[in-house]
C-alpha cells in the first residue's frame, strides 16, 4: 500500500476521535505506521447506546497509552441540543440536525485533550465526500487555529470496505463478525437521533425496509390508544415531563422512550450536503420531534408576534450554520444571543397527544401568557372596540388605493 505521506517529523502526537469500530481502528494503526507518531484516543459517550468498554480495550491492544473515554451526554443535551431547539432549527424544513449538532462537541473535546496532552495534531474518520469532515475541521480551526489536522480518508488508498478488512487482518486488528462483508447501510447515533444512509438506501425511489429503523416502532404497529404527555419549560428549555423534574439527558431519554413507543420521529430525506451533492438519509428523532412540537406550542402563547416572526425568518440561516459546521462562528453566536433573549418569558406547560407516528399540541398554559380570552372572545366584551378596525384597515389600504389609481382602466 502506498499513501500520500506528510513528513513524519511534522507530527509528534495526534488525538484521534475513536469509536473502536473498523474504520477508526484501521485509522489508529495507519497513523502509527504512516506518521510514526503517538496516538491518543478519545471516545465520547453522547448517547449512541453502545458499550464503550470494548473501545478502550481495543485501543489498549493497539498500543495506545493515553485513552480518554468520557460521558458527555449531559453536556451534549444542555449546551448543544437545547440551545439549538430554542431556535426551532430545521435544515431544509425537515431535518432536526441530529448528526450535525454532535460534531462540534466531539471536536471541541479533542482540542481540549490535545492541549492537555501536548498533542500537535487531531484526526477524524470522516470521509472526503460528506459534511462531517467540514464540521470537525471548522471546529478544530475555530478553537485552535494552528492545529494540524489529519483526515486519512483524503490521504490513503483504502477506498473500500474490502481493503479496510484486508488491512485490519494484515495488522491483526480485531474485527467484529458483523463487520465482515458489505453492510446494508451505515449508521450514526447519539441521544438526539440515529441516522442511516448508503448501500440499501442509496436509491431514493425505494422505501426503506423496516429493519432500517431501530428507535421507533412502525406507526402502524404503535399502540391503538393515544398517550398524553406534559412538558414543562423554563426560559425556553424543557425541565420536566409529566411533572417530574429531569436533567437534560434524562429528559431527552424519556421523550425518546415515549416517541419510540408511538412511532414518532421518522424522516426519509434527500438533502443537500454542504460539499455540493445530494444524499438520502433516513432519520429517527423520536424525542426531538416531540420537543420541537412542544417548544413551538409554548412559544405560541408567550412570544410576541414580531419576535416570533423574526425568529422564524432567522431560523433557516441558523440551521444552515449548524448543518455546515459553523457552530463556533461569530454569526452563530450572534444569532444565539438574539434567540436566547427571546426565550426569557418562554415558560409554562404544553400537553401533547402521541398517536401512531403523530404528535399534536392539545393544550398549553403559562404564567407569562400573552393570550387574552377577553380580547378574542366571540361574546360581548369590554376591552375591544370593533369600530377601531375600520381606521386600521383604511390606513393599511392607503398605499393599495393610491397604487390602484395608476393602473389603466379596462
Amino acid at each position: 500500500m502506498t499513501a500520500t505521506k506528510k513528513p513524519r517529523d511534522t507530527v509528534k502526537k495526534v488525538v484521534l476521535a475513536y469509536s473502536g469500530g473498523l474504520d477508526t481502528s484501521v485509522i489508529l494503526r495507519w497513523l502509527q505506521e504512516t506518521y510514526g507518531c503517538e496516538v491518543v484516543t478519545f471516545t465520547a459517550d453522547i448517547g449512541q447506546g453502545e458499550e464503550l468498554a470494548p473501545a478502550r480495550k481495543k485501543a489498549e491492544l493497539l498500543g495506545v497509552k493515553q485513552i480518554f473515554v468520557e460521558d458527555l451526554r449531559e453536556e451534549f443535551v444542555r449546551d448543544f441540543v437545547f440551545p439549538m431547539f430554542r431556535a426551532n432549527a430545521l435544515y431544509e424544513g425537515q431535518y432536526l440536525l441530529g448528526t450535525s449538532i454532535a460534531r462540534p462537541l466531539i471536536a471541541k473535546r479533542q482540542i481540549e485533550i490535545a492541549e492537555a496532552t501536548g498533542a500537535d495534531a487531531v484526526a477524524h474518520g470522516a470521509t472526503g465526500k460528506g459534511n462531517d469532515q467540514v464540521r470537525f475541521e471548522l471546529t478544530y480551526y475555530a478553537l485552535k487555529p494552528d492545529i494540524k489536522v489529519i483526515a486519512p480518508w483524503r490521504e490513503w488508498e483504502l477506498d473500500s470496505r474490502t481493503k479496510l478488512i484486508e488491512y485490519a487482518e494484515r495488522h491483526q486488528i480485531p474485527i467484529a463478525k458483523d463487520k465482515r462483508g458489505e453492510a446494508p447501510f451505515s449508521t450514526d447515533a447519539n441521544l438526539l437521533h440515529i441516522s442511516a444512509e448508503g448501500k440499501a438506501l442509496e436509491d431514493p425511489w425505494h422505501e426503506p425496509e423496516e429493519f432500517v429503523y431501530s428507535r421507533t416502532v412502525a406507526p402502524e404497529k404503535a399502540p391503538d390508544q393515544p398517550e398524553y404527555v406534559e412538558i414543562e419549560f423554563a426560559k425556553g428549555d424543557p425541565v420536566a415531563v409529566d411533572g417530574k423534574k429531569l436533567s437534560p439527558a434524562a429528559l431527552l431519554t424519556r421523550l425518546n422512550e415515549l416517541g419510540g413507543k408511538h412511532g414518532i420521529g421518522r424522516l426519509d430525506l434527500v438533502e443537500n450536503r454542504f460539499v455540493g451533492m445530494k444524499s438520502r438519509g433516513v432519520y429517527e428523532t423520536p424525542g426531538g420531534t416531540i420537543l420541537h412540537a412542544a417548544h413551538r406550542g409554548i412559544e405560541s402563547i408567550t412570544l410576541d408576534r414580531g419576535a416570533a416572526h423574526l425568529k422564524d425568518e432567522l431560523m433557516p440561516r441558523y440551521a444552515e450554520l449548524i448543518y455546515n459546521g459553523f457552530w463556533y462562528s461569530p454569526e452563530r453566536a450572534m444569532l444565539q444571543a438574539l434567540i436566547d433573549k427571546s426565550q426569557e418569558n418562554v415558560a409554562g406547560t404544553v400537553r401533547l397527544k402521541l398517536y401512531k407516528g403523530s404528535v399534536r399540541v392539545v393544550g398549553r398554559k403559562s404564567p407569562n401568557s400573552l393570550y387574552s380570552l377577553a380580547h378574542v372572545t366571540f361574546e360581548a366584551d369590554q376591552v375591544y372596540d370593533q369600530r377601531d378596525a375600520e381606521g386600521f384597515i383604511k390606513l393599511n389600504a392607503l398605499r393599495l388605493r393610491l397604487g390602484a389609481r395608476l393602473r389603466p382602466k379596462k
